[in-house]
């Protein structure tokens, strides 16, 4: 089963959730603000994209900005920074797409599309 984090306000979230239907992909939308992954999922998309941490994060954010994580985040552990992300969904970049299979955060339709259809 697709699982898909999403926000509401986000129009690349409301892109790949229309592209799921489009393309009759069951899945499974949660709210990232309000239930942010378990830091076994983090884990796991962690591993799918190659073990970059900074590739999970909304670098454009007002918690990411705010926390001064441009400057900090290099000098988290793996731990501290998947325990952050975990306990503040809007830190993670959106959409979060993860199945037993593939891992994406942010809507890239030719990414999606190789990989789930």
């Amino acid at each position: 089963m697709i699982k898909v984090y999403t926000y509401s306000g986000c129009d690349s979230c409301k892109k790949a959730t229309r592209w799921l239907k489009e393309n009759e992909l069951a899945h499974i939308q949660i709210p990232i603000r309000e239930t942010p992954p378990s830091v076994d999922e983090l884990k796991a998309m962690l591993t799918f994209q190659n073990h970059q941490i900074k590739k999970l994060f909304n670098v454009s954010g007002q918690d990411y900005r705010r926390l001064g994580l441009k400057d900090t985040l290099p000098s988290l552990s793996e731990e501290e920074a998947l325990a952050l992300l975990s306990s503040n969904g809007n830190l993670i970049k959106r959409p979060f797409l993860l199945t037993d299979a593939a891992g994406f955060v942010g809507f890239k339709e030719a990414d999606w599309r190789s990989i789930l259809i």
